[in-house]
């Protein structure tokens, strides 16, 4: 369904800068260059940084062009925001590859063969010595010190990299090299986009508009979905798992989950509140987001049988039908060395929190200690949390 002005700039944002003007540049008609910059520096998406790219989606219904820029100049120097050290570098043959990926799992959304691909070392590669000092002068010192994170980095007596400077004002300068009216991004892009506006005007357009959305909160409600924390639902994920991790967020955060991840109208949503209010279980709520969710990015079928595998597991207290079956080289293990080894966690320190922790189960039985040796001649079930099961047997 096509959204109207209002859905646009009041669903899912945060700051809409300077609504009026956007709001007149909607109502006349044009159609806008709206961009979306984005420095490929991981290849896996997770349903947060789908919720720009569902806005995009909202512009791209409503006719206008959208410019999808990958950072293969920018994503080599990489972002300071809402860091507290400077990021490592990346290659731009890394990015390249990282972006073709982001692009697939965006296509989840987003019509990607109507959108405008390109990339920012096209222009920023060719600017000289002379070209740079130019837009150097467009900022003053005292204006990038403002940023929260250089005040945080300043009191830390942590290292604040000259380069680091260079960033918004490249970023800004895409928006030069596009001519784009619009730009999207998350909050904590706000000084980055703003610069772009400056920029623009520096160089005689005219300053194009801003819009933010949200940071979704992770499964854990507490910090940003991340990768790193363990708190993300993965767009690549199965249904199975997404529909788990779904059914583990918090109480809170299921309407802003709604909003923020779903195509569910708002009017819906008003009743989903009202329905919480009254007392609704909020199970019920999440069974809904979660088919909601895994409809989206897989289809209904697959929401149908994750729903069905959720309620055998953890409702009847049952097992999956369909356990994948891993052979390892050799008949025995130490516990916390099988898990890391199966990638049922990403390494041995978490394995041991979640033995620790009463996390892990063979056959069923919880593993009471770190040390315990497990034997693999014969086929075992392994299971670590509440959704993850394998199959395990030496070759």
């Amino acid at each position: 369904m096509k959204a109207d002005s209002k859905t646009l700039l009041e669903r899912g944002t945060v700051d809409v800068i300077v609504k009026k003007e956007l709001e007149a540049k909607l109502n006349s008609g044009k159609s806008l260059k709206v961009k979306l910059g984005i420095d490929p520096s991981g290849a896996d998406l997770h349903i947060g940084h789908m919720v720009v790219i569902k806005k995009l989606r909202e512009f791209q219904e409503a006719g206008h062009h959208i410019q999808l820029l990958f950072g293969n100049f920018t994503g080599q120097i990489g972002d300071p925001t809402d860091k507290l050290s400077s990021r490592p570098v990346k290659t731009q043959k890394e990015l390249e590859k990282n972006a073709k990926k982001y692009l697939e799992q965006a296509g989840k959304i987003l019509d990607t063969k109507n959108v405008e691909v390109v990339w920012n070392a096209d222009w920023l590669g060719k600017l000289n010595f002379a070209d740079v000092v130019k837009l150097a002068q467009v900022f003053t010192v005292h204006q990038m010190l403002e940023r929260d994170m250089y005040q945080e980095r300043i009191k830390k007596e942590q290292a604040i990299y000259l380069h680091e400077f260079l960033y918004p004002l490249m970023q800004g300068y895409d928006s030069v090299a596009l001519e784009s009216d619009l730009e999207l991004g998350g909050t904590d892009q706000t000084f980055n986009l703003l610069a772009g506006r400056t920029v623009q005007k520096a160089y005689g357009q005219t300053p194009q508009n801003v819009l933010t959305v949200p940071l979704l909160i992770g499964t854990d409600g507490k910090d940003k979905m991340g990768k790193s924390l363990d708190n993300y639902i993965g767009v690549n994920e199965k249904p199975s798992e997404m529909y788990g991790k779904t059914m583990s967020i918090t109480d809170q955060q299921i309407v802003n989950y709604f909003e923020l991840a779903t195509y569910v109208t708002m009017e819906e949503i008003e009743k989903i509140k009202q329905a919480l209010k009254e007392g609704e279980n909020p199970r019920n709520l999440k069974m809904h987001l979660a088919r909601e969710l895994v409809t989206l990015y897989h289809d209904e079928e697959a929401a149908k049988m994750a729903e069905k595998e959720f309620i055998e597991v953890f409702a009847n207290k049952g097992t999956p039908e369909d356990i994948e079956l891993v052979k390892m080289d050799k008949d025995k293990w130490n516990i916390v060395n099988l898990i890391a080894e199966t990638g049922l966690t990403n390494s041995k320190s978490e394995a041991r929190r979640l033995v620790e922790g009463g996390g892990a189960r063979v056959n069923g039985e919880k593993v009471e200690e770190i040390t315990e040796e497990i034997d693999i001649k014969e086929e075992i079930l392994l299971q670590v949390g509440k959704r993850k099961f394998l199959k395990v047997v030496a070759k």
